[in-house]
């Protein structure tokens, strides 16, 4: 998704995100790694329907909803379908957000997660091809502002997660 097709996930989540540690960030990529191509596919999937849709209200011009035109039928299943892939990047959008967890960019495959680091509420940052989230930035900063997360963070992080 480009950031002018950032998916609605509704408003944010009442009260205080949750707040992830570099590890259990970590821990949740690999199921990011295959829900991100999926999200991508559906936005992908709606600009194909929503382009034959307006090809079909410019042919048809005011008669495009009428129920005796040809393409009736092909009309209601291409809005049935925008309105299904709506409502299901919607839901998987906002899931995500309930998590703390913020889809910034789906064609780069940037995702923040909601975290503390040196005791400022931050994000941490990762985009799909990165092994590991490496890097945060402020809720205001941006990718383009991002900085790579303090040793002690990613020590502990390692440590957490069985390495030496």
């Amino acid at each position: 998704m480009e950031r002018s097709e950032r998916a609605r996930g509704g408003p944010p989540p009442v009260g205080p995100p949750r707040l992830w540690t570099v590890a259990e960030a970590n821990a949740r990529l690999s199921d990011l790694e295959g829900l991100l191509p999926r999200l991508q596919g559906w936005v992908h999937r709606l600009a194909e329907v929503h382009e034959e849709r307006e090809r079909l209200a410019a042919f048809w011009g005011a008669e495009a909803d009428a129920e005796d035109q040809p393409d009736h039928e092909l009309k209601s299943r291409l809005d049935a379908e925008w309105k299904h892939l709506n409502r299901r990047l919607e839901e998987a959008v906002g899931s995500l957000r309930a998590e703390g967890i913020e889809v910034k960019d789906l064609g780069s495959g940037t995702v923040d997660f909601y975290a503390m680091e040196e005791g400022e509420l931050v994000f941490l940052c990762w985009q799909r091809g990165e092994s590991t989230v490496g890097y945060f930035h402020t809720l205001t900063g941006g990718f383009r502002s991002r900085r790579p997360i303090a040793e002690p963070a990613r020590a502990a992080s390692a440590r957490s997660q069985g390495s030496p």
